[in-house]
């Protein structure tokens, strides 16, 4: 069972004890990402996550590591589309010293030019790497093509050229902005004293003043443009995107969504991969995901396969989703799927991790919290016709995407033509 308390100043706390672990885990969740970005400051919302390790007042960036290495914890942090996270994961006894650490990277970072330059190199690094890897790729430049004209297509890790040209001013004006009080989730699940834990977490978080600076609010209006588009590269497979219009994370679709994905691409004994690989042999590689965002979302299907082997895989998801269209799902079939999302839901939440992560992104992006019995009732409800809706809503060939990253010269978009 989970608390919520709101301080003073509008910082969220969300607490759950788990009194049968030894650890507790707690994170920082900001409602900010490169969504709140522009294009001349793409990439800062991540730049800003590497920068809070690199040393406060009182701490540099080794005795961060050391200390957290001497308690054998772990301390990390990400950036997403809508949010950023520093989170953090001990055992009970070395609580108080985690908070103290987090915190102080929170409050106190420097953001000195040094570091700065130093950061900027690895993170020109970490671009490259994207670039090099034809699956990470292929999905930027699907959603940079379907949300043209809004920050959803922005890279989260920035440019090259954007990144060159932050300094400490530029952290100082955006952190300011960005991270403040009421956009902020403090979320912790362990093995704790509730009234105890939160009156220490109050201690760091409730004078966290709000800044005089206006907020602006991210602009929420993607509006998905179907696309085809591909990308050179000297790979040995081409890489390929199919996308469609999804749900948005709000959307009570999102459930019925996730059953369809489980079913048609979301592991080994799914239609897609037990079809295109297993059947035919096409490819190597294939799944399908559903990206939820605050206004909108993406369902998609990723292969890889031979240059001379893309169409004919192509051809045989698209016969996959004509079935799925034709053919009615088996209720005994549907009950197996949504047993396997029940299994998968319930034991991704037995550690403290786990039920940390779900309790903070569910409070910071959509300002409630489903506990895992209101998950399983909500799966539970999913029947066939639900599903069919869902299936009729996503899979409109019209409105479909196709991005190809890899060996291309001979592949136009005519071959994917329906």
């Amino acid at each position: 069972m989970f608390n919520k308390i709101t301080l003073s100043n509008g910082v969220q706390i969300i607490a759950e004890t788990i009194p049968f672990v030894r650890s507790i885990a707690f994170g920082i969740w900001v409602r900010n990402g490169s969504r709140n970005e522009s294009k001349e400051n793409n990439g800062i919302s991540h730049f800003i996550e590497h920068m809070l390790f690199k040393g406060t007042e009182t701490r540099s960036a080794s005795r961060i590591a050391d200390e957290f290495d001497a308690i054998g914890g772990q301390l990390n942090a990400y950036t997403a589309k809508e949010m950023t996270c520093y989170y953090a994961r001990v055992l009970d006894s070395h609580f108080d010293q985690a908070l103290d650490v987090l915190s102080d990277m929170f409050f106190n970072s420097l953001f000195s030019d040094a570091e700065i330059e130093k950061e900027r190199n690895v993170i020109s690094e970490e671009i490259s790497m994207s670039e090099d890897s034809p699956e990470d790729l292929v999905t930027e430049i699907l959603q940079q093509n379907v949300f043209p004209d809004n920050a959803l297509a922005y890279p989260i890790l920035g440019t090259t050229e954007t990144i060159s040209t932050f300094n400490h001013n530029t952290f100082v004006d955006y952190f300011l902005h960005n991270y403040r009080p009421e956009n902020i989730v403090i979320a912790i699940a362990g093995n704790f004293s509730e009234n105890e834990t939160v009156k220490k977490i109050e201690r760091y978080f409730g004078a966290f003043p709000s800044p005089e600076i206006v907020y602006k609010n991210p602009v929420y209006n993607a509006v998905y443009k179907p696309c085809f588009t591909k990308k050179e590269k000297d790979v040995e497979q081409v890489h390929m995107a199919i996308s469609f219009p999804g749900v948005s994370l709000p959307d009570d679709e999102t459930y019925s969504m996730t059953t369809l994905n489980v079913l048609f691409g979301g592991g080994v004994s799914s239609r897609l991969f037990q079809s295109v690989r297993e059947k035919y042999g096409l490819v190597y590689s294939i799944y399908s995901y559903n990206s939820g965002f605050l206004d909108t979302g993406l369902f998609t299907i990723y292969a890889a396969a031979n240059p001379n082997q893309i169409k004919p895989a192509f051809d045989v998801i698209v016969q996959e989703i004509n079935k799925l269209r034709t053919e009615r799902i088996s209720s005994e079939y549907l009950e197996r799927t949504k047993e396997q999302i029940k299994s998968n839901i319930l034991l991704s939440l037995e550690n403290s991790s786990s039920r940390m992560s779900s309790i903070g992104r569910a409070q910071l992006l959509l300002g409630k919290i489903t506990s895992p019995d209101e998950l399983i009732q909500k799966i539970d409800s999913i029947d066939i016709d639900a599903l069919s809706r869902t299936i009729d809503s996503t899979f409109i060939f019209d409105k479909m995407s196709v991005a190809l990253v890899g060996k291309t010269q001979n592949i136009s978009e005519n071959d994917f033509q329906i």
